[in-house]
């Protein structure tokens, strides 16, 4: 993102440093909520440019709630750090690297998925199900920021189930992917959101009942199932591509 890329304020009082009773955090959530619904909805553009000083000039606050908010979205995925340039937002996937991003999936989430029905503690369930209830939350949110918090924490779901897994190899290999937020970005679907919650449900209803065959069954469904509502938008896209070019 250039300098003049980011146009919109997160809040109508975010002006001149930190006002008085806005802690450093909650600035910083301001920011990145503002950040976030920017990227989503394509107002930032994949492949720009963001630099602390643009933004905190843009924004009206200070360098420190910036840095909080580009530190949290780079442990996301969500920006890049460029050594001595700033940060810079990923490139929208490609159709080529989402069928590599979705073969590994299915390689190593139906495995996770099995291991968690064996190994996931009461705790690391009731977990899972206070994600997804978060995510029943946002499901009828209306905006991108909405759209971008829902794919986070799906992300966060089945960051859980590889957690509870305790296969600390293939939780790390699907952390580096950051499969939600490249698919999220992709496009925002309320269709989407909603399947993919009644998907989220069969794998952790298997994973609670202790059943490791269809905790797996579920996993791979809901992978194979996503592929396919996200690869219809790779061929939208090719679609469009094609009239244009013969306009």
């Amino acid at each position: 993102m250039d300098d003049e890329a980011v146009t919109a304020r997160p809040h109508e009082a975010m002006t001149g440093g930190t006002p008085p009773g806005r802690s450093r955090g909650r600035l910083a959530d301001e920011v990145y909520d503002a950040l976030l619904g920017q990227m989503m909805s394509l107002r930032i553009e994949p492949g720009s440019r963001v630099t602390i000083d643009a933004l905190a000039r843009e924004l009206g606050v200070s360098q420190t709630p910036i840095r909080d908010a580009l530190n949290r979205m780079e442990a996301e995925g969500l920006v890049v750090r460029v050594p001595h340039a700033g940060y810079r937002i990923p490139p929208q996937i490609t159709r080529h690297r989402f069928e590599d991003m979705l073969e590994v999936r299915l390689l190593l989430e139906p495995a996770a998925a099995r291991r968690s029905a064996e190994r996931a503690s009461p705790e690391q369930v009731a977990g899972m199900r206070r994600m997804l209830e978060d995510m029943a939350e946002l499901e009828g949110g209306k905006g991108p920021t909405a759209y971008g918090a829902f794919g986070l924490r799906d992300a966060a779901f089945h960051d859980l189930v590889a957690l509870s897994a305790e296969n600390q190899v293939i939780r790390e290999a699907l952390a580096r992917l950051h499969t939600h937020v490249h698919l999220f970005r992709l496009h925002r679907d309320a269709q989407v959101t909603h399947l993919a919650m009644a998907e989220h449900e069969g794998v952790l209803a298997a994973i609670a009942a202790r059943d490791p065959d269809a905790a797996a069954y579920a996993m791979r469904r809901h992978i194979l199932r996503s592929g396919e509502r996200f690869r219809r938008l790779f061929d939208e896209a090719e679609a469009a591509e094609g009239m244009a070019e013969k306009g």
